[in-house]
């Protein structure tokens, strides 16, 4: 009788079995029965993946990851974006540092979607709640993909031919100083990041399905417009994009993993728990150019 034998590696990247639980009607899923932290198969990965299109947003709760574990894991899905203003791990650059207490409030939230100022903007986000306030500190979701389907013909024939400008300066002021070296960090980012222009609507490359791709966060203007056209129409689609009935408001526990496809979905992190500490640790996936 031949016997084979395994090794610690191997066993650890054999194809896992997890379940989805849907939380919203629209979209959102829990995965149940997968521990992040260990390195999963190929095969395990692709799953998430198409989880990841399907659902648009992942939830994984009592996950326990080490900054290099979130890392790793966030590579599995394509190249990592390194933030140029937000501070990060000096072991890991790649995983950026989100936390607000006592000495640092958050009082300039708004709905965003990640690093859109950029020419490829990120595929995807995985965010590790590593402390959390007992209560409050909440993150809502939108859905830009039923966003857009809800709009009429008409309107969704206008979006389409327009393209829109998009400026990191819109969503990080010169002045903020959430670091020391935060204002130096800030002209650097001005000499290399220009404004960038984006399809208003946006064909996901995965699916197939067309959202919006404006965010209050970072969009400045519609190309094309008088300034007063742009500004109405703009201010119309980030209020018509957040109504509740394309959103998801999710209650964070430590341990708590979510996993977001960038590409057609949008945030906003509710700053009601000050002076108690949120510490959050973000893993930025890069992805392609919207079309």
């Amino acid at each position: 009788m031949s016997v084979v034998t395994i090794t610690k590696e191997a066993a650890q990247t054999r194809q896992a079995a997890f379940a989805l639980k849907r939380l919203a009607p629209k979209f959102v899923a829990e995965v149940e029965g997968l521990d992040l932290s260990r390195r999963h198969s190929d095969e395990t990965i692709a799953r998430l993946r198409a989880a990841l299109v399907r659902h648009k947003l992942l939830l994984f709760r009592g996950q326990a990851l080490s900054p290099r574990e979130q890392r790793d894991l966030a590579a599995r899905f394509g190249s990592l974006h390194i933030h140029p203003l937000i501070e990060n791990l000096s072991a890991e650059p790649e995983i950026i540092v989100l936390e607000y207490g006592e000495d640092r409030r958050l009082d300039d939230s708004t709905w965003h979607t990640d690093v859109t100022f950029i020419d490829t903007p990120p595929l995807a986000s995985i965010l590790h709640a590593i402390v959390v306030p007992e209560v409050g500190g909440d993150t809502l979701f939108a859905d830009l993909g039923a966003a857009y389907a809800a709009l009429s013909p008409p309107i969704q024939a206008l979006l389409s031919r327009l393209s829109a400008k998009h400026d990191f300066a819109k969503g990080f002021r010169p002045d903020e100083k959430t670091t020391p070296d935060y204002a130096d960090k800030w002209t650097r980012t001005r000499k290399t990041h220009a404004p960038v222009s984006h399809p208003v609507v946006r064909t996901h490359p995965e699916s197939g399905e067309k959202g919006l791709f404006v965010n209050e966060g970072f969009t400045l203007s519609i190309e094309g417009l008088a300034p007063d056209e742009s500004a109405a129409l703009l201010e119309f689609l980030f209020h018509h994009s957040r109504k509740p009935e394309f959103t998801y408001r999710h209650r964070w526990q430590a341990g708590d993993v979510l996993f977001w496809d960038n590409r057609i979905t949008q945030h906003y992190a509710v700053a009601d728990y000050w002076p108690s500490r949120r510490r959050m640790h973000r893993a930025t996936i890069l992805g392609d150019r919207p079309v």
